[in-house]
């Protein structure tokens, strides 16, 4: 009965609202970024580009996103957020536009740079929007249902997105981003009260000393770093993974959308309960089996050849459930990190640093990863090798976060 009324005096009418409309959004901009890892065979493919080619597609995005971030951080806390929300949506869908539009790799390039430089800001306003709005002891479970978007990007998004591309072109899943995020914005617009709350707490007035003062405090830098070594892992494997998935585990084009919708099924259904048991047992405990999880499965996936489809399925959900179990636990944590007053330049930053990091994980991992003339990629399990080793210490990094959020925990043995 306590927690029904918690949850019912939680959780009001607007604020599910605001859940689901943050994680359509969420939907569309991970869509976006993840559209192109499965489209890779077709790209470089048809626009014949080479692997260090197709990766330096994938980290401009990032590398953008990334500038854009620290450029945004300073006014991050300046304006309501619900208008930050609408004009850097809408720059996101001109984008994403252009990429539709896009009919060479160069061409292409310069799109996901405009791309990237507005979308990459969106997952930071809306943790912050998040941050605002909930209590820390339901914030898993916020970010549980939010993060359904990667899930359901795979398990709606790129199925359809590889449908759409295999009929009618690679560039038809950007086409479908715009149409949705277009009803997407709306929403915004009319239903979204406005987010002011962070204004009335007192804060540096020059943007570039509030930007400075965010940067330099001790505890920013360690969820800094720690967010660095997070991001390796994920924008290691995705660029190549369907390319691996083709010609090296055997899985055809056409049972590619069955793979990635059978794993954001599972993805979709586990993500809030992922999200309500960091809640109970603790966001760092719940980090760790995420952690110990990715490891295992990693290794595993990273050193598969000819496989069978329904093997390659098991696997990749366990993968997953690894995966979002730190991605939420972990997003929690570092919303606690900062103050009110300086919620929207960390989570700006810290996305901008999620991005950089990102891009030069993408851009190292094109280096390392070869494609021979048979299509097959060689040294991807190296990948897997430098993933799994980030991931152990960044099982030490996120204990130090812990601590700063929760410095209760070590004596009372408890972790939040």
């Amino acid at each position: 009965m306590q927690t029904q009324s918690t949850k019912e005096k939680t959780f009001s009418s607007y604020q599910i609202f605001v859940i689901a409309i943050l994680a359509f959004l969420q939907f569309t901009v991970i869509l976006d970024f993840m559209v192109l890892s499965p489209l890779g065979a077709l790209l470089m493919d048809q626009l014949d580009m080479t692997t260090q080619q197709f990766g330096l597609v994938v980290s401009a995005y990032a590398f953008s996103a990334g500038i854009s971030g620290l450029l945004a951080a300073g006014f991050a806390d300046k304006y309501d957020r619900k208008k930050l929300l609408l004009f850097f949506y809408a720059g996101f869908l001109f984008g994403t536009f252009l990429c539709a539009i896009a009919s060479t790799h160069h061409f292409l390039l310069i799109a996901r740079v405009v791309t990237g430089l507005f979308g990459g800001v969106m997952s930071s306003i809306s943790y912050a929007i998040i941050t605002d709005l909930f209590k820390m002891e339901v914030r898993g479970r916020v970010m549980g249902f939010v993060q359904t978007a990667f899930a359901a990007s795979q398990v709606l998004g790129i199925p359809v997105g590889l449908v759409l591309a295999n009929h009618f072109g690679w560039n038809s899943p950007f086409w479908m981003i715009i149409g949705f995020g277009s009803i997407v914005g709306v929403l915004i617009l009319f239903g979204m009260k406005p987010v002011t709350e962070h204004l009335q707490v007192k804060s540096a007035h020059n943007v570039f000393r509030h930007l400075a003062q965010t940067v330099s405090q001790s505890r920013h830098l360690v969820a800094f770093a720690t967010t660095t070594l997070l991001t390796t892992g994920g924008f290691m494997l995705m660029p190549f993974s369907s390319a691996f998935a083709i010609n090296n585990i055997g899985i055809s084009m056409e049972k590619l959308p069955l793979l990635y919708g059978c794993t954001g099924v599972f993805s979709i259904i586990l993500g809030p309960l992922i999200g309500k048991l960091s809640d109970k047992i603790g966001k760092y405990k719940t980090f760790c089996i995420g952690s110990v999880i990715t490891i295992i499965m990693v290794a595993i996936y990273n050193n598969l050849g000819i496989t069978p489809l329904w093997i390659v399925i098991i696997i990749s959900v366990c993968m997953f459930v690894g995966i979002s179990s730190r991605m939420i636990s972990a997003t929690a944590l570092m919303t606690a990190v900062p103050r009110p007053q300086d919620r929207g330049a960390f989570m700006s930053i810290n996305s901008s640093v999620q991005q950089l990091s990102g891009g030069i994980a993408s851009t190292i991992a094109g280096l390392i990863v070869v494609q021979t003339p048979s299509g097959a990629l060689q040294h991807y399990d190296t990948l897997g090798y430098v993933v799994i080793g980030a991931t152990i210490v960044v099982i030490g990094m996120m204990h130090l976060v812990n601590k700063m959020v929760n410095p209760q925990s070590q004596s009372k043995g408890h972790l939040a």
